[in-house]
């Protein structure tokens, strides 16, 4: 079984389980099935897996929490699946760590298309990173190679998907990316719905690094097109 990557899933719901493992498994994946989120805590210190697929709405500890532990030991990609489809459980979702959000009723083949772009993206070491971006007057520097951002000096703690994110809009200022762009740039794939995916994760980012979406000093919304980062002037 060497080679082969494991997938750890949190899903209380035995039917959904069992659609997600079979296809799963149909790919070539190993998947280590938990019905809780103490048991999925326990497989993951266990044997940390290569992604990890998480339901939001799990009896005793929830799955923002699992993710918010998870994510403060790991990089791993996280997909979360809930019944919930309000902004405000979206934004929660991304913010404490996950990489991906899919609303039940969803299709497995999408969830199986969605992890492999994610376990792609994880792996992939071709796209040249500069040492150090310096933008906004030198207020806010990235260092890609380290995964580090300050702004005015302090750490600012950004998820994955948030970092790889301001990465690909600072890196070009001045350029609008669309946000099939920028899902392509941030997480490897477009499906329908990604629209809700990005701006939920440009909103986490905003409020991050302080910029107000109505006088914005970093991050501008380009309506009908896409984002940019603002360019600075001479």
């Amino acid at each position: 079984m060497a080679g082969v990557q494991r997938i750890l899933l949190i899903e209380d719901e035995a039917r959904i389980a069992e659609v997600v493992e079979q296809y799963l498994e149909r790919e070539g994946y190993m998947v280590v099935w938990r019905a809780t989120g103490e048991d999925g805590l326990a497989a993951f210190a266990r044997r940390p897996p290569d992604a990890l697929i998480l339901d939001l709405g799990l009896p005793g500890i929830s799955g923002e929490e699992v993710c918010r532990r998870v994510r403060a030991q790991s990089d791993l990609p996280i997909i979360m699946l809930t019944a919930r489809d309000g902004e405000e459980d979206l934004l929660r979702g991304l913010e404490v760590g996950a990489d991906d959000y899919i609303t039940k009723p969803f299709s497995p083949r999408e969830l199986v298309a969605r992890l492999r772009a994610l376990l792609r993206r994880a792996r992939s070491t071709t796209e040249p990173q500069a040492d150090r971006l310096e933008r906004a007057g030198g207020r806010l520097v990235i260092e890609p190679a380290r995964r580090r951002v300050t702004l005015d000096g302090r750490p600012i703690e950004l998820t994955e998907s948030e970092f790889n994110l301001l990465v690909a809009l600072a890196r070009f200022p001045g350029r609008v990316y669309t946000r099939y762009e920028l899902i392509n740039k941030v997480q490897g794939y477009d499906f329908e719905g990604y629209e809700r995916t990005i701006d939920a994760h440009v909103k986490n980012l905003r409020r991050k690094l302080g910029d107000d979406p109505r006088e914005p000093r970093l991050i501008e919304t380009v309506y009908g097109r896409g984002y940019r980062f603002i360019e600075e002037g001479p």
